[in-house]
């Protein structure tokens, strides 16, 4: 069975309220792409992931991993090849030491123990974590809950990574750091975020969502630059191409 792409067909999804959240979606993600999905405040982007991890299911549409339709069904191979790093970190962070974290995934997946030990201290020396292994999770700083998170995902070895803010709520440096261990993943990554200056950084690719419809699909470096479709969808081009208010000068 192939995993070599995500592949969402015509989906449609309605709140109890009559709230139409997601209208008519189709896209395809390809094997080792990168791709920010993004949007303001409202116009469908959670409820999309939710949709792609089969939390919420479509009133119309479809989403395909490889050739595996996402089905109540087929959710336990589905979350087994879909990864998805939450905005929180708390809300993935449970365990006694960040190495229960991580081993928790393999874990439920009853794998014997030398493998589990295996897949922990591979994703733990990825996110360059090691150190921290028998820290407990809640004493970490917002950075290190962060690469904990992800290491805990990448412990089950999905074919395709998918991130809600993943630099929310971090300083600086932490932004940093977490911006260098994105580009750094040869997975598929599916990013959302507001942050797009980071969205330019780990992504070569744009989905954006207006009302639940999508009003673009393209090149980062075209639709980040296109400060008339970005301020219709209620969004601000990325910091580091605007203009520099101290010398004038005009990014391209």
């Amino acid at each position: 069975m192939s995993h070599h792409k995500l592949e969402v067909r015509k989906l449609r999804f309605s709140y109890p309220d009559g709230h139409v959240a997601v209208k008519d979606i189709s896209f395809t993600i390809h094997h080792g792409e990168a791709v920010g999905i993004i949007g303001a405040n409202g116009a469908g982007k959670s409820t999309l992931l939710m949709l792609l991890m089969g939390v919420l299911f479509p009133d119309v549409g479809e989403v395909l991993v490889g050739d595996v339709r996402v089905t109540k069904k087929t959710l336990p191979m589905i979350r087994q090849r879909l990864g998805m790093v939450f905005q929180d970190p708390d809300d993935q962070l449970f365990m006694p030491t960040v190495y229960d974290d991580v081993a928790f995934g393999p874990r439920n997946y009853k794998l014997d123990e030398n493998e589990v030990e295996s897949r922990v201290n591979m994703a733990l020396e990825l996110v360059g974590i090691t150190h921290l292994k028998d820290r407990a999770s809640y004493k970490l700083s917002g950075g290190e809950k962060r690469a904990a998170s992800i290491a805990s995902i990448l412990s089950m070895q999905p074919d395709v990574l998918i991130m809600d803010e993943p630099t929310s709520a971090l300083d600086p440096q932490a932004r940093r750091r977490v911006i260098g261990l994105l580009k750094s993943f040869e997975h598929t990554k599916i990013i959302t975020s507001h942050d797009l200056d980071m969205v330019l950084d780990t992504c070569k690719r744009i989905i954006i969502i207006k009302e639940g419809e999508i009003m673009a699909d393209g090149a980062a470096a075209e639709i980040l630059t296109n400060r008339v479709l970005l301020e219709d969808c209620g969004l601000e081009m990325p910091l580091s191409l605007q203009n520099c208010p101290l010398c004038g000068i005009v990014k391209a």
